[in-house]
């Protein structure tokens, strides 16, 4: 089954240099190149004030750092939207929702959605009052800007595209799909330093297999993730 109409995403970035690797090779990159997914990034200093096009300015109150300013990024954004209309303008942002496998499955069956990246100490709060939809966080921590993180969204959202994956089944076997962590994995040789595949994953028996894998999953969700048992 494939989507009747390529999905895009389009990328807010003052440094668009930061995603140009990302989002041109593995998964992602073939998929653009099977058009399963458009990808595109906009500078908003296009629009930046001023003969040097800035897209910053001091922050009012004093605070230290500097502040994207709302006059670029709402010019990018309605451009945008002259355009098409968006299922979600997302805000790259450390205090926003923290993404997850349920997240990143709701955002791959979407049609169009903008990604914004901050930078410096962050954007004007007047855009995520009135422009943004939902904001995402890929951790508890603080980055240079959004950049890394909107590549790590795209490529949690482009890897589930049917077809994006060649073998999609794998997709469905991934960490978190079912809130539990994945079991072991091995491959050739079958022993190595005196290290040994498991016995029942050479038994050919898929019933003993499966049931080993689930034990598994749920023995070292206990152990590594043991929050995701409560949901």
């Amino acid at each position: 089954m494939r989507y009747k109409l390529t999905m895009r995403i389009d990328i807010i970035s003052v440094v668009p240099e930061l995603l140009e690797s990302p989002l041109a090779h593995s998964i992602v990159g073939r998929a653009r190149k099977k058009g399963l997914v458009e990808i595109h990034v906009h500078n908003p200093r296009k629009y930046g004030i001023g003969p040097r096009h800035n897209v910053d300015d001091y922050s009012y109150g004093g605070d230290a750092g500097m502040v994207m300013m709302i006059e670029p990024v709402y010019k990018v954004i309605e451009e945008l939207k002259a355009e098409r209309d968006y299922d979600e303008i997302i805000y790259m942002s450390p205090d926003g929702e923290v993404l997850s496998q349920g997240i990143a499955n709701e955002l791959s069956m979407m049609q169009n959605i903008i990604l914004l990246c901050g930078h410096y100490k962050g954007i004007d709060h007047r855009i995520r009052e009135h422009l943004i939809t939902r904001e995402i966080s890929i951790g508890d921590y603080v980055l240079s800007g959004g950049e890394i993180p909107a590549a790590v969204v795209t490529d949690a959202i482009v890897r589930l595209i049917p077809g994006a994956i060649t073998d999609e089944t794998s997709a469905l076997s991934d960490c978190y799909q079912d809130n539990l962590l994945s079991a072991p994995v091995y491959t050739r040789p079958v022993e190595f330093n005196g290290w040994k595949v498991p016995d029942v994953l050479l038994s050919g028996n898929p019933v003993l297999i499966q049931k080993w894998q689930d034990e598994q999953a749920l023995e070292r969700t206990k152990r590594l993730r043991p929050h995701l048992l409560d949901k």
